[in-house]
């Protein structure tokens, strides 16, 4: 872009003999030491040349690959750091997955809000890039779980008018500095710097914008320099390609992207990347399958792999299409190629799955229906679609931890059982939606339309069924399907985003912005419930007034804790407090009325409210630690809501709690508060405690902020801004009330803690001895008792339903009302029958049992019919039914071979019956 062409106009460029080209193909602007280059470098324009000609000196692993990049800049002054969970949902609230490695630093240390864990960094980091599902295997090069290699640095500018207001000042360094390291790092590597050709490619994304380059070498793109410095502003004076305009920023970031990978690859040479990256795990599949080539194939795939650059749904119009133009160039039948490449695409595509696989459930990933649950879901499925079709026999479990053994997972047995679990539930839900496919192909087939890809992802989000199975299913039927390249990415892009909240659509005053952030005594003291302050200001609204005080006690709601309720009182009136919430660094009281304007004001909580609701709150923590203790260290939060009364706590957990599992839970959870710990707050640095906790300190959202406020309950650690019991004792007891699955993949625990919990018992209790007096038994015999009687109902059910049968039997074999008329042959008993619908039904199955068909009408009910029709006759059920029902001012329907519906009017009944026999052969001649 003209606008940004000075940004790249760089002085290292400059000082190394640099030249700036236009590529005589794509048009893309580059930057090269060869003066006689044309074109940029990157396929199509050029193809992989690296293949059996290695870039570098040496063939690294991947571990080799990783130490040396992290290696060299530590050893140009940037600290190594740890790499973070591929779930970025532990630490941010706008996305799932983990990307890039800028993620780790996103939105707090970007935005300048807190400092970076260090300044400059390094970091190698596991990523999962659903987009890129449907290009694995094809292209050589693509893998959806990669690691990314990055340096960063953080800059702020110098000439702002307050640069204590970001947590990090200065610069570490920019651009020059950033293409320099790259360059000496491909030197250190032993690679052609004339070779090396850098693409002026700017970045847009989450409303930031900025220069960046492709570092493309030998056709292979093996990193991205990022100069993250602008953000979005309607009257910024750049206009990036996204259509909007941009500004510079007070901070401006190093955001680059090592692919470890295609380093790694690009250091062998080998045909594709998943050759340098798997190669033990591709060598076990073959074998497995019995995919092999002979001499002749191999020398082929093996040229195929140097132009396979062309294969990338993003960029290819038509993946058919891009397959022939590789075929062309090699002189073969594209339908030959595909043969020889479709196998090792799907083992390819395997081996990276269940990387992708160990990576999630490594860090703690539950399937589900939602969110992180449902992209793990849908990797697994397609993985074991892809086993089946390629004919690998090796349970999936197994192949998963191939890799989690590779990755150094210690949760190994627990992602084993997941995967096994997930598998089980696959066959099932493939057995339900087989007959949903099928109803399907033959409704497209009778409109001679093609199945569309809505119903396709509908398929698969709903049932599970892959768009291969659907064509094979579609086939049998008569039906098309055209299945998108890119499909499995389009079902990604329902599910791979995080929910938003919405803020709340009261319009703040103006002045609220003016006043001090509130003083938080509840922090200080947790147990004192009565305080004194100033009313700074108080805002009319419809239903009351939110009343702001310097400092309160009173806890607004947040964290899924309700707010604390009570009163404010001045010499004069007494407000009552009946609801709390935080505006920013503001806390509003809604109060029924106005206390006035700086008045002094002593506040009283309701100090049994406040109590339950520590109770409850820290009893949230006991268990969910309990509940890890007892079901594994999988175990993580998916919300919770704490009450006075009772509160509930829902947890990732890929199959049913056991009642017996509750009561492990629940003991384990009573012996923490009978051994009365202490519960501890602290404000540590959040990187401190990141480094030392882990990520599991969010399960109750991520607080903002350079220190983050801790609570220890025994050796559960969290980061919580709740209110808190000083000792574990004072919870007094936990009942776990119930257990249920409240979705796909999340279990929810109801508890009472306290008084509420005691309550609850008793309650329990008095329906228990409520029972026994009702069967006229001891406590300790209802069960036995209630299972006897239950056994006895179902018995008498079964002898009403014989008795029903019976009676429609003999209405069956004659009657004075009935009438029969001939229908094509077949003879059609009409008859009037006032029974409820399970003795038409069976009336009617008994008249077919006689090989008749059945139109009976009931008046018990407004005006019901049921049609029953026997083998060998055509009429069509449904069609009767729905004609005789509309004349009762009613509809239905059902299979051409029983069917029932009705309407209102009763009094219509007769004469619809009397129109039966017209309406039979109406039917039978349409």
């Amino acid at each position: 872009m003209s606008e940004l062409e000075s940004e790249y106009r760089l002085d290292y460029f400059e000082a190394e003999g640099f030249v700036r080209r236009e590529c005589v193909d794509c048009g893309a602007h580059f930057w090269t030491r060869d003066h006689d280059r044309e074109t940029c470098g990157e396929p199509p324009c050029e193809d992989y040349s690296f293949i059996d000609n290695p870039g570098f000196d040496e063939a690294y692993t991947l571990e080799e690959m990783r130490e040396a990049f992290l290696s060299f800049f530590e050893a140009h002054g940037h600290e190594r750091i740890e790499p973070y969970p591929v779930a970025a949902n532990r630490w941010r609230d706008d996305v799932l997955l983990t990307q890039a490695s800028i993620y780790d630093f996103q939105p707090l240390v970007t935005s300048g809000q807190t400092p970076p864990p260090a300044n400059p960094l390094c970091i190698s980091q596991p990523c999962i890039r659903m987009q890129d599902i449907d290009n694995v295997g094809k292209t050589g090069r693509h893998t959806m779980a990669f690691e990314m290699m990055a340096h960063h640095a953080f800059n702020a500018r110098e000439d702002i008018e307050d640069p204590d207001q970001y947590a990090y000042q200065g610069e570490v360094y920019w651009k020059d500095e950033t293409v320099k390291y790259c360059d000496e790092l491909f030197e250190s590597l032993g690679a052609n710097l004339d070779e090396i050709t850098y693409i002026e490619d700017p970045w847009v994304g989450g409303g930031n914008a900025g220069p960046a380059i492709e570092v493309i070498y030998r056709g292979a793109e093996l990193a991205t320099l990022v100069f993250m410095s602008m953000e979005q502003d309607p009257e910024g004076e750049y206009e990036m390609k996204d259509g909007n305009r941009y500004s510079p920023m007070d901070t401006y970031i190093v955001d680059t992207g090592y692919g470890l990978e295609r380093w790694t690859w690009m250091s062998q040479g080998t045909p594709t990347v998943y050759e340098a990256v798997y190669p033990d795990m591709i060598a076990f599949l073959k074998e497995n399958a019995g995919v092999e080539l002979d001499d002749d194939e191999a020398q082929l795939v093996h040229r195929a792999a140097k132009l396979a650059g062309h294969m990338d749904i993003d960029e290819a119009e038509d993946m058919e299409a891009a397959r022939e133009t590789i075929a062309d160039k090699l002189d073969v039948e594209a339908d030959r190629l595909v043969e020889l490449m479709e196998p090792l695409e799907d083992i390819y595509a395997i081996t990276d799955h269940c990387r992708t696989l160990a990576y999630m459930f490594g860090d703690g990933i539950v399937p589900s229906n939602v969110s992180t649950g449902y992209l793990a879901r849908m990797v697994l499925r397609r993985t074991k679609r892809l086993c089946d079709t390629v004919g690998v026999d090796a349970p999936l479990d197994e192949l998963v931890d191939m890799q989690a053994k590779r990755l150094g997972y210690e949760n190994r047995d627990t992602i084993r059982e997941i995967v096994r679990n997930e598998v089980e539930k696959y066959h099932e839900t493939l057995e339900r939606g087989g007959r949903k496919v099928r109803q399907l192909a033959e409704e497209y087939a009778r409109k001679s339309e093609p199945i569309p890809t809505s119903e396709l992802i509908e398929l698969y989000d709903s049932h599970g069924i892959q768009p291969d199975m659907v064509e094979e299913i579609a086939d049998e039927e008569g039906a098309r399907v055209n299945v998108p390249d890119d499909f499995y990415s389009l079902v990604a892009q329902r599910h791979d985003g995080a929910e938003a909240f919405e803020e709340e659509g009261e319009d703040a005053d103006d002045r609220l912005d003016d006043l001090p952030a509130t003083e938080r005594l509840y922090y200080e003291d947790q147990q004192r419930t009565e305080f004194e302050a100033v009313v700074l200001d108080v805002f009319e609204r419809d239903d009351g007034y939110d009343v702001v005080l310097d400092q309160t006690m009173f806890y607004p709601e947040g964290g899924g804790q309700p707010a604390d309720a009570g009163t404010l009182s001045t010499d004069d009136v007494t407000v009552e407090v009946t609801d709390v919430q935080l505006d920013g660094d503001v806390i509003l009281h809604r109060t029924d009325e106005d206390p006035g304007k700086g008045e002094f004001v002593r506040g009283q909580l309701d100090t049994y409210r406040r109590k339950q609701l520590m109770r409850n709150h820290t009893a949230t923590h006991v268990i969910i630690h309990a509940a890890r203790e007892v079901l594994g260290e999988h175990i993580r939060q998916a919300g919770a809501q704490k009450d006075v009364a009772s509160s509930r706590i829902d947890l990732h957990h890929y199959e049913r709690i056991t009642r017996e599992e509750v009561r492990e839970i629940e003991r384990y959870a009573n012996e923490l508060v009978m051994e009365n710990t202490p519960v501890k707050q602290e404000w540590p640095h959040r990187h401190e405690a990141e480094e030392e906790h882990g990520f599991d300190l969010y399960q109750g959202g991520i607080p903002p902020g350079t220190n983050i406020r801790l609570i220890h309950v025994a050796e559960d650690v969290q980061a919580c801004g709740g209110t808190h019991v000083a000792r574990t004792g004072d919870i007094g007891v936990i009942k776990i009330l119930t257990s249920e699955r409240v979705q796909d993949g999340v279990e929810r625990i109801n508890f009472a803690a306290g008084d509420a919990a005691v309550q609850a018992t008793q309650q329990t209790e008095d329906a228990l001895y409520d029972t026994a007096e009702v069967f006229d038994v001891s406590p300790q015999e209802v069960p036995d008792t209630a299972e006897r009687f239950f056994e006895e109902w179902k018995a008498r059910g079964k002898t009403i339903e014989d008795l029903k049968e019976q009676l429609a039997e003999v209405r069956a074999a004659g009657s004075a009302d009935v009438e029969e008329v001939d229908v094509d042959g077949t003879p059609a008993v009409i008859q009037r029958v006032d029974a409820d619908m399970d003795e038409l039904r069976a009336t009617a199955n008994a008249l077919v049992e006689e090989g008749k068909i059945a139109v009976l009408g009931s008046g018990l009910d407004g005006a019901q019919f049921v049609v029953a029709v026997p083998d060998g006759s055509d009429l069509n059920a449904g069609a009767v039914v729905s004609e005789l029902a509309s004349r009762v001012g009613g509809g239905g329907g059902g299979p051409p071979d029983f069917a029932q519906g009705g309407g209102p009017d009763a009094t219509a009944l007769d004469d619809a019956l009397d129109d039966a026999p017209d309406v039979l052969q109406a039917v039978l001649d349409h």
